[in-house]
Parts: C-alpha cells; structure tokens; sequence
C-alpha cells in the first residue's frame, strides 16, 4: 500500500496581494462594482487575462480565485458577451469563471438567467470547441476545462436555460449515431419509440438544409466526443512518459460519462448508445488502467461507470428491474448467442447445446471463443447488432483481444448488486482508509476529480438513492475513523525496539496496546452464504492508567465499535514524529480492523451484561473484553491466507483503539441502509416518484390529493372569527349561525374540495360560479363538550394570533399529503409545528404522529411547547437520550412513561375507590383495573342510565330544571368539586353539566383500561414496549435515533401514520429518508398520511467535516434542499417577530417577502435605541494588530487577535454600562478565533462581578436555532473572505440578534464579495468607527434613530477601545468605593494622609503582582498582548484626545490589569474594615467628569 503524499492546501491570496495583483488592477478600471467612472468595453482585456493569467500559469486555482472573486463574469465577461466578440479566449474565460464558481460551492447561473439571449450561440461554440483536434486551436487542458463545464450544465437540468440546451444532445433523436441494425432492435424492443421515430424523421425532412445539418451535428456531439476520447485513451503509452494532461481529460471523461448514466433523463437515450460505441471495453483494454500511479483513479472511476451501465433498471421505464428480471435479461442473451452460434458457427455447436449455468462464466466463454479466428468473432458479434456486418472477402479491423473481451464481458454472469453489498464489508480496512481518491485529506482543493458518488437532484431508483448515500456515509465516516487513528497511533509514539518488535513510548487515552488477541468463536454460515454468521474474539489490554480512564476503558458498552490496529515501526527509539509527513511510513501501520463490543468478561470468563445489576469488581488491572469481528472481513481475509499464502492478519494486532460515542454510531446507521436495501422499500405512492426527483414535483401537494378532505376542526387555532376572516384573505367565509355572540371558537371549517376530474372542460358559463364557490369557506363554531366541573378540566388553549401564512402551513399539515413549511429565522416554525400537531391529534385521535428533529435541543423546544396545549400527556412518548435535558419535572422517557403510567394507575384506582364509598357499593372495587371495569359496567353505568331516564325530555311535558339536581347519583362524589355544581339557570345548561361530570368519571375508568396492559406485562422493558407500540400517540425523536434503531423499531411492529420533522434543511439526505420506513408494510402498501417538513434552506445545511464530500458529493445536501430546488411546492412564512426590523433588513432580502409582526414595531423594547451605543447595528472596521491580521496555528483553526480584543472591549464597556451579561453572545465564523475569545474573557473579566461572562461564547454555525438580545460577532479573516462566502452562513449570522449586532471585521475584505453585496451594502452605509455614548446609561429612553443627548464618542480602534474600557472601570470602583464610604458615614478625613499615600503605593504593587498570577491560570498561547510588560497607567485624557491612537501594546495591558477577582472583593465589600486599602491611585482614576 502506497503511502501518499500529503497535498498542499490552497493559499488564499491576502487583501494587499489582491490589490497588488495586475487583475485587481484591470478590474478596478472595467469593471469593479465599488468604481464609479469605468473604462469602456474592450475585447483585448479578455484576450490578455486569458492568455497571460489564466493560461500561462497553466489555470492556476489562485488566479481564476482572484478574478471571479472580482465579479470578473457578472461585471464584464457575460454583460458584454455577444457573437460579433465571441472568440477563443471569451469562452474559455467564461468556462473558467462557471467552473470555479461550482467549485467554491456558489450559484453560478444566475447572471446567464439575466441575460440570456446568447446562451445557445455560446453553448453551440463549447460543443464545437470540445471536439477539436487536440493538436489544433484548443489544448487537452483548455478540452479539459470544456468537459468539466459540460458536466456541470448536465449537472442543472432544474434550470431552465441550461435544460433547453441540453435537451437538444440527449434525447430520442439522438440514436441516429447507432448503427442501422442496432438502431432497428431498440426500435423493435419498445414499439412506440418507433412511432416517434417517424415522426422525427417527418420533421427532419420539413427542415431547411442548414438546420437540419445543424440538428445532425447536436445529435451526434455525444457519440463523436466519445471517439474522440477512444482516441486521446488509445494515445496513451504503457510505460513511456505520458502528460498529466491526457490523464485528466481521460478522468474528466469518465466522471461525465458517469454523470450521464445515474440521471435517468439523460440515461434514457445515451445508455445505448454509450453501449453501441464498446466504449467500457475499450477503457479495460487500455495502457492507462495498467499504469500503476496514473491510472489508479482512472480504474477507480471505470469501476463506477462499469456499475452504472450494468445498472438494475429499465431505461424506458424507470422502473427498478427485480433479481428475477435480471436473471432472464442475462438468460436472454446467452440463448439468443447459442441460437446465432448454432445456426451459422458449426465450430460453437459445444457452446450451442450446453446450459446456460454451464457456459456464462469468463471461464467458460473464453474457452469456447478464445481459439475462433478474428473474422469469425466479428462475425458473431454483427449477428448480435454488436458491431456493423463484416463485408464479403474483407478481414476485420478490430483487435482479436478487443472482439472477445467484447462479447465475454457482454455475456458472462453477474453477481447481483445487492449479494455485492451484503458481502461488503462495514468496517474501512487501512487499504481505504489511506486512499486519497475515495478519502480525500482535509485540503481537498476541488481542482481534480474523485472516485466518489454524488448526490444531486435525481436517482434512478431507491436502490441507487439509498446505494450512493450508503457509500458516502461509510467514506464519511472513514474520514473521521482516519484522524482518529492517526491522532492516537502517533500518542502512542510506537518506535522499533532493539530486538526488532515493538515499544510504546507514549500513551494514548483513547487506545491501548494489546497483550493478547484469540479468536475464539468461527460460527458456520448461513445456507447459500460462504461467510461464517458470527466471528468472535478475546482482547486482552492492561489497564494501568488513571482511575477516570480506566472507568471510560471499563464502560465501553455493547455494540460499541473499536478499532483493531497493527503496526510495524522502523523508527528506532526517540525518533520524533512530524505531522507533515505521511503517517503511515512514520509509524510503519500494516493492518486497520474494525470490531463491535459485546462486553467485558469477568473473573469466570462470562460476558458481563448490561442491566440494573451493579457490575463486579474485577482485580488487577487486566481486562478482556469480548468482540464481534467482521464476518465479511474474516472471511476476505482467511481466503486470502489460504489461496496466496498471505499472513494471518488476526495473529498481528497489537493496538485497540475506542472512540468516542457520539461520533461511533456509522456502523449501526451502516447497517439500517443495507438491511433497507434488502427489504421491499415501500415508500407511499404519492412520494415514490418526487423522492427519485421525478414526475410532477407538486402531485403530493394536498391540493391533488385524491383523499383530501373536506371539513376540519382547527379547535383553538383562531382566536376569534375576525381572526379567521383575516386568515383566509380572497375568500368569502359564511358562518352557519348568525349571532355573533356565538360565533366564538372552536371553528369546524368547511373548503372547496376540487376533484380531480372534469377539470379540461369547462363552460364558458360556469366559470365564475366555480370559482366564487371555490373561495366560499363554511365556519361553523362549536362547542366542546363539558369535561367536568374541576378547573383542571378546562381544555389549555393556544394564545397565539397565526399569520395567514402560518394558517395556510397548518392547513396543509392537517390534510394528507407532503407539506413543507420554509421557516425564516423568527417566524414561529415551532408554534405552527406544535399547533399541527395538536390539531391531528384531535381530529384524528386514532392516528400516531412521528416527530423527527436534528438535535435534542430542537425537539425539547417541541416537547415544552406541545406540553402547553390540550394533549394528554399519556399520549407523548420521547426516545433517545436528550430527554434529561427537558424543563421540566416531568419524565417523557419510556422508563419515566412507565413509571407515570404506574403512578397514574394508582391514583385513578383511588378516585374509584372515593366513587365507591360515594355510592356505598360494598366489596373491593378499585383492587385492579379489570375489577374497576366490572364496577363501572355494573354499578356506575346502570345509576347513569336510570337517572337520565328520569330527566330526559318526556314527550309534551317541558322538563323540570330541578330534576337535573335532583335525580343527579354523585352528588357526593363532586362534593370536592366548586360548588354549586348546578347553576339552576336552564335545562340545557345544567344537563350539560351532568353530562361533563359523567364524561370525567368515564374518563377514569377509559383510562384504567388502557393500563391494564401494565398489570398483565410485569417487566419495565415490556410495558415500555406496549406503550410504545399501543399507548402513546405523539413519539419524538432525533434523526439519529431513528437511524441506530430502526431495525428494533420494526421488530417491535411500532405504526405511526404522520411524519413532523423540524430543522428539516439541518439533516442529511439520508437520515431524513429512515423515518418514512420505521414500520412495516401493510398488504405492501406505506400507511403514511402525511409528511410534514419544517426547515429553512437559506440557513446551513447539515454538517459535513470532509470538504471533498460536502463539495465534490454534494453530501451536505438535505432532502428538504433538494425538494426546494425540484420544485415541491413550499409554504413561506412571511412575518419575522424575532428581531428589530432594521436588523430583520439585514437577511430579509434572502426571502421571499418576509416583512415583520406588528409587535416588532410597537413594543418598547424594539423601539428604545441600545444604551451608550449610538446605532443598532455597526460593522466596525479592525485594522491589523501589532501588525498581524488573522494567523492560522493549525490548519482552519484561524484568529484574528485584534479582533478578539475589540469584541471583548465592547463586551465589558456593555456590562460596565448596566447591560446584563447573559442579554449579550459573542459568535465568530471559526473555531479558532472561539477558543482565543473564551482564553481573553477568562484573563479580562471572567471571574470579575462587575463584568461577568457572555451567555455564550460560540461559532455561528453552532449557534444555529439560537438567539440573543446583543450579538457581537468577529469575522476573523483578513486574507480572503472563507466559508462565509457561503450566503447560508451570512444569514445566520445576522438573524441570531433581537436588538443590536456590532460585526468586527476587514471591511475592505467582505464588501467586494458579490454573494454578500445585499447585506454589506447596508452595513458599510454607517459610519465604520464603533460610535459610543459613554454617559448614557442602560436602560436608556432614547428612542430608535433618535440623536442622542449625551456627547457620542468615535473609537478609532482597538488599543483605543481598550484604553477607553480601563478608564472607564477604574472610574466605576473609585465612584463605588466613595458610595461605601458615604453609606458608612466614614468622612475621608478619617484616614491620614501619610497612611494614604503608602497604601496607594502598596495597592500598586499588589495590582502589579496579582495580574500575572491571574495570568498564569489560564493562558493564552496566542495572545500577542502576554508578551508586553505592564507600563504604567497614564491615564488623563479627555474625550478629544481619545480620538488619537494610543500605543498598542498599553492598551491591550491596560485590560489586563483591571483587578482579579479578589482584589474587587476587597474594594467593594471590604470598606468597612479597610477603607483606605480601597483607595485607587490618582492617576488611574481622574476621569473627565463627561464621562462619569
């Protein structure tokens, strides 16, 4: 195995390479956005960045960085773009630009959709420019760049531009490039197509000459390109030198050949003709794929394209093609070659008569065919349609080696996709965890391309959707598994001892060396399997380490997975480790296994289970621990030994490595996709097809559903029926009753429902009726029934007044169908998630509701909200871990269900108990809840019948409001009821209070029923189960939840019939498709009603550690993303109540119409200004600090000290002036600059009373979902603007704030992004100095955008905000240490002057001494300002003279000398014993009385 080479990371250019650069040059006189007075258009610019930029540095990443960065492609290449100019250089500048955007991960086509109109002569041009002669105008590497640009418009077919071109390569007419007779087979296999054939050819003969030539040329591109290739790839020599360049266009190729064939539109035509050119048979046949180094990417992409064009599915149809299908497809041609070798070959007569099993394998058909001559084979593949007939007399052109490759590879047998899978292996072995093709290393650049799947719009089939996603979640996985392993191996500092073996001279906490290894259990295999079912084995470690470590070691738990590692160091002793070299050859790594715990042995040699049971005390410090090994792996791995005489891998291991358990979880998630994959997937019909990206992505809109219904209940949605009549602007709402004092809901509202028939005629007439009838709602309010007379029994009503946009998403929820609610940041997602909820729930009780979010956090917000409404809480049920987290006493768990379900018993037996007495039955009643139910039958039931026998309105008679009274049987039963029960105002009135008292005794008795189940089941895990599967209607849980156990789920038969998933846009593709499939099908249908999806795809999408799989594979795609970009309809959510509309400015732009509640502009919280700050928002502009701009320690872990300083500054003048510390977070774009933040804050002010800590000190992504009234954020870079390029990233950023956001950043930097323009338009339109009022106090009267009138200071820049801060605080402990002594009536004169002056000079000291301890606890390696020594404090200045710039570094000292915490103790509450020690120095405190 061939240790690689780490790859360089990409440098950015800084902001002054830039601007020194000859590109930023011409920019800023053509075409920068910033310049005011641009040069005119000329051609000569294009040609000379072409020729001298792009191709002389041979299309350096850097430069094609700098120019699209500069809004090189919107600002003058395509505005200026026309046929007179179009040239050589044109195009291939605009491919450039295109490709690059893709590869930074940005929209591309955007500016061609503006412009548009001479989209297809530039598109004809590429074509044209990509079949050149290699040696003429275009080089391989400018043909390179054309076919990356092609897979990329093929990559689009959801925009409409680009779709339209591409049409006119890959469609029907297309086959044109077949030979005749394979043309007329296709034609004959699918008899419609020939129909259409005709036509086409109908139409081709009305077209004039030159059209049709140019048709001619459009249809037959794909199959000249793929000649073209065959040429470049036969060009390619066996061991000579070959260029790089060739490689890569032969890749590049590959890649978009592999493209072509997973969509299903484009594979519909081109995989036959893709079949028709042989071209996989020429790959095989190739130099390339035995070059060793060059061509190991290439036999890696070949594999892929090998798979995709053997693919299970009907081109014509779509449909997936069973095993069964497959096998008679493979049948039917091995016949149809026996019948041609019988009836014309009498030399293949043994091959003819043999069967089938006989002959299909390589073997077999390579000795039949191997001794026929050239021209014979030919000869047989013509008969096939393979190849065109061979003329009379003529030999063949075709390679002997290339006919029978042909014809064998065509009929031998394969093994299935799916026998493929389940002999795979789930554990990564070292051979993938090292290659850098299928596992790129962190620096992935996006320059080349990778043997990697990719996720995009459409799949061809869900095996191919749940194949892909299974591939990229293992190598995924691999990736974190490689860090990892490379983190502890290199802890471990194996080195080559004297003898040859092996020495730790390190240690790791998260591996240990193995003392011994035996495989103790081979099982047999299943029939028709030839891997054991289970492998078993005994690891043995010593577990000399600290006691909390050794307990982590101790409570590895069943299925955790470790890694079983062998190393052989050739490294003698003390030689170092260097992380820039390769891993492998330092540590000499020979062998990576992976195994799953089953637990820990005792002194006995017995598994040690899980369970309540306290686990034994074992002595000594040995463990062993037993495991489950692979059982695919062993057997690859036992084969091996036997068959090539390899060593025995498992004799060789000499280090276990554990993980942590968080990240440990791909192996179960592994095994939840592949057990899908051999199941029948049923997915509902109504999904099936907008899943794989197909079909009419709005056919599961309620609308055309074909069950939607008529009448719903919204129960407490509206708050009154002008609320309703708000809700549904544009229609005509009648209300059944007239009198509006009881038009009061709940309402039941009655909709148009449109059937789906009669819908193509309609009369001229009719159609206004139909739609007035279609606006027409029928309300009709009605009253819940009585639930008893206790103030408990009052339903719990929803407060919240809903937008007409939210009422439309809970609409849509409530009806079946696919929902999806797009949720900007502060509209309310989880207020219309919950009121859905609630509303299915009461309309349709017998239904069970799924909830799936991404965190635990999202789905405790669900649970504390779902808890406010009317849903019995027996009905909600939490799994997974995260339900600790809850607010509140109450134990949603299915143990704390349990126990609630115990206790509930228990209570409701003794209200039977009280009901009894109350009735003065005889006997034991409430023993059980089986006698509970005989008592209620019996005794309860028949009282009720006699006494509404005797009330009932009698025929004429009018009834007597007395009798209700009267006759009423629990009289003494409600006597602790409110009383009186009876109002004795009317009949109807006091019946329907009889009746609300016996719907709560009922009640009692329909819930013991329910928990009789728990008498009958005895065991805690039994009854959790039941009420899991029978009891409770409303589960939650996250994604990942689902995905570990769904295999459990099933087992168990647990139902649901309604999907709600919350932060839809935050999970992975494929971790949003396991929900629909927790359950069984019924008669081979999903009892799936609705799915409903709640997320925003303008925030981040889910996390993805590996650039290479996030960008190349597309992997941080979410489901809900990709519904968005189908075209799913989608219910947009439109009024933000979150944060102050100017800063709701800041990120509305990104949506669709998002305006603001009323509230945001009434309320006086979001109307007063913020305290001593003059602007609600500000982007403060941080020059370098000391010199230095951001610094990157390690890499991607960036910090920008300047900055970090200036927020912390800002953070403690907020605090001085009265904010609330917990009212303000500080967020920044990277771990890094987080970690140097928290360091500052623990030496300025950490453990400081008057400051205190922010609420949070995080990353902006982390921080997702999250909000906070002050928002300080630090963008930390300074040399190129990062992943905040990212729009998704922007808007988080500015949505967390309700009241004020201050952003520290290079302002030069952020404002030439083009993705950022609409926010940083806005920011940089305000001063860029920070602008404070330092004598305003919080909370201030000021209104919003008032002028203040307190004096506003401008701050130049940190050292200055430092010095300003000190002051400040120096001053606030003098005017608190004055206030002590005046409360105490102490007059300074108390205190000798001499006394005076020789503490002063004491407490110097003390200050001087005390700040470097408090340093010393918690030290900032990448602080600058450590570095500086403590000068002394002058200062007395004066508001105009802050404005000059102090020196540097006695500003940033300055903060540090603010006083410990003890120190404050001492001045603040240590006056009354010693009041001159609180006394500050002179210097320090004589701040100008404006600032006081």
């Amino acid at each position: 195995m061939a240790a690689t080479a780490q790859p360089k990371k990409i440098v950015a250019p800084t902001v002054s390479q830039i601007n020194a650069e000859f590109v930023t040059q011409l920019a800023c006189k053509y075409w920068a956005p910033h310049i005011k007075k641009k040069s005119p258009f000329d051609i000569k610019v294009i040609e000379d960045i072409y020729e001298k930029e792009i191709v002389k540095s041979r299309f350096a990443i850097r430069k094609i960085m700098l120019l699209e960065f500069s809004q090189y492609l919107e600002n003058y290449l395509w505005m200026n773009y026309s046929p007179e100019v179009s040239s050589k250089a044109y195009l291939m500048s605009i491919c450039c630009m295109v490709n690059e955007k893709f590869r930074e991960n940005v929209p591309a086509w955007e500016t061609f959709k503006k412009k548009p109109d001479h989209f297809p002569f530039f598109f004809k041009h590429i074509l044209k420019a990509a079949l050149a002669e290699t040696d003429g105008e275009f080089s391989l590497h400018e043909q390179t760049v054309l076919l990356l640009f092609l897979d990329h418009c093929f990559n689009s077919l959801e925009v409409d531009l680009i779709r339209g071109q591409v049409q006119q390569l890959i469609s029907l007419p297309m086959w044109m490039g077949l030979q005749p007779a394979r043309l007329e087979l296709e034609l004959k296999k699918t008899p419609k197509l020939r129909k259409f054939w005709n036509l086409i050819k109908k139409n081709d003969e009305k077209m004039d000459p030159e059209a049709r030539e140019q048709a001619y040329q459009e249809r037959r591109f794909l199959s000249q390109l793929i000649q073209k290739f065959i040429s470049v790839l036969k060009s390619v020599p066996l061991s000579e030198p070959v260029t790089m360049d060739k490689v890569h266009y032969c890749e590049r190729f590959i890649e978009l050949m592999i493209d072509l064939e997973a969509l299903l539109p484009t594979r519909r035509w081109f995989n036959t003709i893709l079949d028709d050119t042989h071209l996989l048979v020429h790959c095989y046949l190739s130099n390339l794929v035995h070059r060793e180094e060059d061509g190991h990417l290439f036999s890696q992409l070949l594999e892929m394209l090998k798979f995709y064009t053997g693919f299970e599915i009907n081109d014509q149809t779509g449909n997936a093609l069973t095993e069964n299908e497959m096998t008679t497809i493979h049948y039917d041609r091995i016949t149809s070659l026996q019948r041609a070798a019988f009836a014309h070959f009498p030399e293949l007569y043994d091959f003819a008569l043999s069967n089938v099993a006989e002959v299909d394998t390589r073997e077999s058909l390579v000795k039949f065919f191997g001794p026929l001559s050239s021209n014979t084979l030919h000869q047989v593949a013509s008969y096939l349609c393979l190849l065109p007939t061979l003329p009379k007399n003529e030999d063949t052109t075709f390679d002997k080696e290339f006919l029978l490759e042909l014809l064998v590879s065509r009929h031998e047998r394969r093994i299935s996709q799916i026998q493929q899978l389940n002999q795979m292996p789930l554990y990564p072995t070292e051979k993938i965890i090292w290659d850098e093709n299928i596992v790129p290393t962190e620096y992935y650049s996006g320059e080349g391309c990778l043997a990697l799947p990719k996720l995009n719009l459409q799949f061809l089939t869900l095996h191919d959707y749940l194949l892909r996603n299974f591939n990229l979640f293992r190598l995924e996985s691999t990736y974190e598994i490689r860090q990892d392993i490379e983190d502890s191996v290199s802890r471990m500092k194996p080195w080559q001892s004297e003898y040859g073996g092996v020495v730790f001279g390190g240690w790791a906490r998260m591996a240990q060396p193995i003392v011994a290894f035996t495989v103790v259990e081979v099982a047999k295999p299943n029939i028709g399997e030839n891997w054991p079912t289970r492998v078993r084995a005994d690891v043995t470690i010593n577990l000399n380490v600290r006691d909390h470590i050794k307990d982590e070691w101790e409570g590895l738990r069943k299925h955790d997975v470790c890694f079983l590692i062998t190393v052989r160091p050739t490294k003698p002793y003390g030689t170092k480790f260097d992380r820039r070299r390769p891993f492998i050859e330092q540590v000499g790594l020979v062998y990576v296994r992976g195994c799953e715990i089953q637990g820990m042995l005792d002194d006995k040699g017995r598994v040690i289970e899980d369970g309540p049971e306290p686990r034994p005390n074992l002595r000594g410090e040995s463990r062993t621990f037993r495991v489950f090994l692979d059982p695919n792996q062993y057997q690859q791995d036992m084969t091996n030994t036997i068959q090539n005489g390899a060593e025995d891998v498992y004799d060789t291991f000499n280090i276990i490595m554990r993980r942590k358990p968080k990240e440990n979880n791909f192996k179960a998630v592994l095994e939840t996709i592949r057990n899908l994959m051999n199941t029948d997937c049923v997915v509902p019909d109504w999904l099936h097809d907008i899943i794989l990206g197909y079909g009419d992505p709005s056919s599961a809109h309620y609308s055309k559903m074909p069950n939607q219904i008529a009448t719903l209940d919204f129960n407490d949605t509206f708050l009154s029926i002008e609320h309703l009549k708000a809700s549904f602007p544009g229609h005509n709402v009648k209300v059944t009753v007239d009198d509006p004092a009881l038009q009061i809901p709940p309402f039941r509202i009655t909709f148009p429902v449109r059937s789906g028939k009669g819908k193509k005629r309609k009369d001229a007439d009719g159609e206004d009726e139909d739609t007035e009838e279609a606006k027409t709602l029928i309300v009709e309010p009605h009253v819940i029934p009585n639930r008893g007379p206790y103030p408990y029994n009052q339903p719990k009503r929803n407060t919240i007044q809903f937008t007409h946009t939210q009422i439309e998403a809970i609409r849509a929820g409530m009806q079946p169908g696919l929902t999806m609610v797009v949720g900007p940041p502060g509209t309310g997602k989880t207020d219309v998630a919950v009121q859905i909820i609630s509303n299915i729930y009461h309309n349709f009780p017998e239904q069970r509701t799924l909830i799936v979010t991404h965190s635990n956090q999202a789905l405790n917000q669900l649970f504390e909200k779902i808890m406010a409404l009317d849903i019995d809480e027996r009905h909600l049920l939490r799994l997974g871990h995260g339900e600790e987290e809850l607010e509140t006493e109450k134990d949603f768990s299915r143990y704390g269900r349990v126990n609630y379900v115990l206790a509930r018993r228990i209570e409701l037996l003794e209200e039977v108990k009280r009901l009894q007495k109350s009735l003065g039955v005889p006997g034991d009643a409430s023993y059980t809840c089986e006698t509970a139910g005989y008592f209620f039958l019996y005794q309860v039931m028949s009282r009720w019948e006699e006494y509404i026998s005797k009330v009932k309105n009698k025929g004429s008679t009018l009834p007597d409001v007395t009798e209700v009274s009267t006759f009423f049987p629990f009289h003494e039963y409600f006597a602790n009821a409110p009383q009186p029960i009876f109002k004795g105002r009317s009949y109807e009135e006091d019946m329907e209070i009889a009746e609300g008292c016996f719907r709560h005794i009922k009640k009692i008795f329909t819930q013991l029923e329910e928990f009789r189940a728990s008498e009958l089941l005895r065991s805690g895990l039994d009854r959790s189960k039941y009420l899991l599967v029978k009891e409770a209607k409303i589960i939650a849980m996250t994604c990942t939840h689902a995905a570990l156990k769904r295999h459990d789920l099933v087992k168990l038969g647990f139902k649901y019939d309604n999907i709600l998933m919350e932060e839809a846009a935050q999970i992975l593709e494929i971790e949003t498709f396991i929900p629909l499939l927790l359950q069984n099908p019924q008669d081979g249908f999903s009892r799936l009603k609705r799915w409903i999806m709640i997320g925003d795809h303008h925030q981040l999408p889910p996390v993805i550690k590996n650039m290479a799989f996030q960008k190349y594979s597309n992997m941080e795609q979410s489901l809900f993303t990709r519904f968005v970009r189908v075209g799913v309809p989608t219910v947009d959510l439109d009024a933000q109540g979150r944060a102050r509309a100017s800063l709701c400015n800041l990120y509305n732009w990104r949506y669709k119409n998002l305006g603001n509640l009323p509230h945001v502009q009434l309320l006086p919280e979001f109307s007063t200004a913020n305290a001593g700050l003059l602007y609600d928002f500000q982007l403060i502009n941080v020059e370098d600090f000391q010199g230095v701009g951001e610094s990157e320690p390690n890499p991607y872990f960036y910090q920008n000290l300047g900055e970090a300083e200036y927020v912390v500054a800002l953070f403690m003048y907020m605090c001085l002036l009265g904010y609330p510390a917990d009212r303000i977070s500080i967020l920044t774009t990277y771990n890094g600059q987080k970690h140097l933040i928290r360091d500052i804050i623990n030496r300025r002010c950490g453990n400081n009373p008057l400051i205190g800590r922010p609420n949070k000190v995080t990353t902006v992504d982390r921080f997702q979902g999250q909000q906070n009234d002050y928002i300080l954020l630090s963008l930390v870079r300074t040399r190129a603007v990062g992943h905040l390029r990212d729009v998704r990233r922007l808007v988080v950023a500015m949505s967390r704030a309700r009241l004020g956001l201050y952003i520290f950043a290079r302002v030069s930097l952020f404002q030439n992004c083009f993705e950022l323009t609409p926010a940083f338009s806005q920011l940089t339109a305000r001063p860029l100095h920070l602008h404070i009022i330092p004598t305003e106090p919080f909370p201030t009267t000021r209104k919003n955008g008032e002028r203040p009138s307190h004096e506003v200071q401008i701050i130049k820049n940190m050292p200055q905000m430092a010095n300003f801060v000190y002051n400040m605080y120096m001053h606030l402990i003098q005017t608190t240490h004055h206030y002590h002594q005046t409360l105490l009536q102490l007059p300074p004169a108390m205190v000798e002057e001499g006394e005076e002056v020789q503490n002063q000079e004491t407490e110097l000291e003390t200050e001087e001494e005390a700040m470097p301890a408090q340093a010393d606890i918690i030290p900032s390696p990448t602080d600058a300002s450590c570095n500086q020594e403590t000068p002394a404090f002058h200062t007395d200045t004066t508001p105009s003279q802050t404005e000059a710039t102090p020196n540097e570094g006695q500003a940033s000292s300055n903060l540090e000398a603010i006083p410990a915490l003890s120190e404050i103790t001492t001045i603040v509450a240590g006056a009354v014993t010693a009041p001159a020690e609180a006394n500050t120095p002179e210097d320090a405190t004589s701040v100008p009385t404006e600032t006081k």
